[in-house]
């Protein structure tokens, strides 16, 4: 069975060309005119994907040829295009930018290939003129598969210049210029040290996004030929069905689990894949969210909390200031409760969490942040602290113990991206379950601190990568409730936080 959905790739000439801003005005635009837009990342970032499903009101999915196979990247994709009219697909740092400087593991230009898809190469022709065509042409030339269809070109001083700029690129490369954006602060989406701000902060903190979201889409709109793009992706060739390998209807292995798993999502913890969630829901999981902000309990019955990535540190104050759920998460963690916390999950169980913005990067956007010391939850015994240091990897690991997400011997593929260290307050009896056989981990090549039926990580893994973590997730936190039904986290008295 062949599928024939229009799709493009944006993909950036570098990082920050600009890639994100088009992506995000094309999806605001093409939902403007009545179609089902799908946004897709390529890459593991979690940041740009939260955009996509806020301006196309579909949930936007990751594509990682490191991590995934061809057939499994055809299947996340075509399963995610269910319903849908057509499909943007955001690229990853440079077009060729991948794991290796010898082969394309990694890169959009992979994903490319793997999907069929045209490509719109996004330059930023801020500084340049003439020699855009020169950009053109390398990035042509560099890998005769890979269908760069048209240019866009990004940050145009004048009218003038955009203008010099498309006829050099048309005469000297033959590949069309679709569009030329203009040079505008206002269209600029605030960055922060691993990226940009979260759709859920922006959504919830800033009054005028909606403004900032429109004068996007008006200036892709204005300034791109919308014809043009729609017939780019309608030439897209058909792609040919591969067999269901991971998302079956039903899965099976823990069929007549009925399991409900708390998922920590607010401003502070925004982190995950959306077909993570999807699979623990095929393997009977019912995923509740709640806020460590602003909630004061866990939802009830819940059997496990998940609790991702995002940003702890921005909102110290606020999750210390909230000792009833610090207090409540500490009561599960000692009643025996699954808990599995990845990267900024890990720093919430921590005891305290030390932060100090880096130099020339605030908090929030343009709002400054002091940081702080604060008492979190004290599951692990120890503190993070921020830092310098930027750890931004690939990682392989490999499963030393058993825990609630696999079994010895187990590996998987997944990333790790942080500026914190983990200080542990008596590292010589800590249990780790990773051995990482790529990237660095949380002391010494190891990650994965297991305490009871905790396990916290800097590593963030994809359930369609390492496909035993559903079933073991959700396994894991069935079991725990069998023994543990009578756990409530009311009436408990609050233990003291440190300054």
């Amino acid at each position: 069975m062949n599928i024939n959905i229009p799709r493009v790739v944006i993909a950036g000439d570098r990082s920050s060309a600009g890639k994100t801003t088009v992506c995000i005005g094309l999806l605001g635009a093409l939902r403007a005119r009545g179609l089902e837009v799908q946004g897709f990342k390529v890459g593991l970032d979690y940041i740009d994907p939260g955009f996509h499903t806020l301006v196309s009101g579909r949930p936007s999915r990751n594509l990682d040829g490191f991590l995934m196979s061809p057939d499994v990247v055809r299947e996340i994709f075509i399963r995610g295009c269910d319903g849908a009219d057509i499909a943007v697909i955001e690229g990853v740092r440079g077009l060729y930018e991948g794991l290796n400087y010898s082969d394309d593991v990694g890169s959009t230009a992979e994903i490319a290939k793997i999907l069929s898809c045209p490509v719109i190469l996004v330059v930023d022709a801020g500084s340049i003129t003439r020699s855009v065509a020169a950009v053109v042409n390398g990035y042509k030339s560099f890998d005769p598969e890979v269908q760069i269809a048209s240019v866009i070109l990004n940050n145009i001083g004048s009218e003038r210049h955009g203008e010099k700029a498309e006829k050099a690129v048309e005469k000297y490369s033959g590949v069309k210029v679709i569009g030329k954006i203009p040079r505008k602060s206002d269209l600029g989406i605030s960055m922060r040290h691993l990226g940009l701000i979260t759709a859920p902060e922006c959504k919830n903190r800033r009054q005028d996004f909606d403004s900032v979201l429109d004068k996007i889409k008006t200036s892709v709109e204005e300034n791109v030929d919308m014809k043009t793009f729609f017939d780019i992706a309608n030439s897209a060739y058909a792609l040919k069905t591969p067999e269901t390998r991971i998302f079956h209807t039903k899965r099976g292995r823990n069929e007549g689990v009925k399991v409900r798993i708390a998922v920590a999502f607010d401003e502070a913890f925004n982190f995950y894949y959306q077909d993570t969630l999807d699979l623990l829901a095929l393997e009977g999981a019912e995923l509740v969210y709640f806020s460590p902000i602003r909630d004061k309990k866990l939802p009830r019955g819940v059997d496990a909390v998940y609790i991702g990535g995002g940003f702890p540190e921005i909102y110290g104050k606020e999750l210390f200031s909230n000792t009833q759920m610090l207090d409540a998460v500490k009561d599960f963690y000692d009643g025996y409760g699954v808990i599995y916390a990845e990267c900024g999950g890990l720093m919430y169980l921590m005891e305290q969490l030390e932060y100090k913005p880096l130099q020339g990067l605030p908090g929030r956007g343009a709002e400054p942040h002091k940081g702080g010391n604060f008492g979190m939850c004290g599951v692990i015994k120890g503190l993070v602290r921020f830092g310098e240091k930027r750890v931004v990897n690939y990682v392989e690991g490999e499963f030393c113990k058993d825990c609630i997400l696999g079994k010895k011997g187990n590996r998987f593929k997944g990333h790790e991206f942080h500026h914190s260290e983990i200080i542990l307050e008596d590292p010589a009896n800590v249990v780790f379950a990773y051995k990482m056989l790529r990237g660095e981990g949380i002391k010494d090549g190891m990650d994965g601190i297991v305490s009871k039926n905790c396990l916290a990580s800097f590593a963030h893994l994809h359930a369609a990568s390492y496909t035993d973590f559903a079933e073991n997730f959700v396994r894991s936190a069935k079991q725990s409730s069998l023994y543990n039904h009578k756990i409530t986290h009311r009436g408990l008295c609050p233990r003291p936080r440190k300054p």
